[in-house]
């Protein structure tokens, strides 16, 4: 766990909007890792749960009929704006935020990092995450299941990244960049793309 995660949010969500600046309207139709999402509405996205609090996150969550996926669509439509330069707006908006949903704020070093990949990747755009985001993303999704399913994908697996100091777990061992890790534990396919080792199987079985 970072000591205080929100420089690195708040860093990585500039690193964001200094990479989706040159977007055309076209661009932004892309399809994000995130099904059935465009990378416009993945930031749409992370716009509203950046807005978020505790007692607003139960207030939507009740208003959709406890349906997550429901709600998180309704957070997206109110947050698209009209037009891309909206969105984009929207987010930039939100760049020193503080307030997040319940749950731990290591969650929102992972939102940051994990969103910004479903935008970037498809995008063709590359980036180079500090070491301690990652790791504190790494080991956030590993020690559990709730919405990303990281623990049970790692469960008797080796994970070594190859560019970072990071190990997990014991088992065929799976490696490649600490991001691509990181993508195919929460269960994105392009994740597995860079990654090789005995474990490579099993993982893209829980995929």
């Amino acid at each position: 766990m970072a000591a205080d995660p929100w420089p690195i949010i708040h860093a990585e969500r500039e690193a964001l909007v200094a990479d989706l600046a040159p977007l055309t309207d076209a661009q932004w139709a892309t399809p994000s890792l995130c099904s059935a999402w465009t990378v416009r509405d993945v930031l749409a996205h992370m716009t509203a749960t950046a807005k978020m609090t505790p007692p607003r996150f139960i207030g939507k969550f009740i208003g959709s009929g406890f349906r997550f996926n429901a709600m998180s669509a309704k957070n997206v439509r109110a947050e698209l704006g009209d037009t891309p330069a909206d969105t984009f707006a929207g987010f930039k908006s939100q760049l020193e935020a503080t307030t997040h949903p319940p749950g731990p704020i290591d969650a929102m070093v992972a939102e940051a990092v994990i969103h910004s990949e479903d935008i970037r990747r498809p995008l063709g755009i590359a980036r180079t995450y500090p070491d301690d985001a990652l790791r504190t993303v790494a080991t956030f999704i590993t020690r559990g299941n709730l919405l990303l399913g990281g623990k049970r994908r790692a469960a008797g697996l080796t994970l070594r990244a190859t560019d970072v100091a990071w190990t997990h777990g014991s088992g065929p061992e799976v490696s490649g960049p600490m991001i691509s890790l990181i993508m195919a534990l929460v269960g994105r396919r392009a994740g597995l793309e860079q990654l090789e080792g005995d474990g490579l199987a099993t993982l893209r079985e829980r995929l």
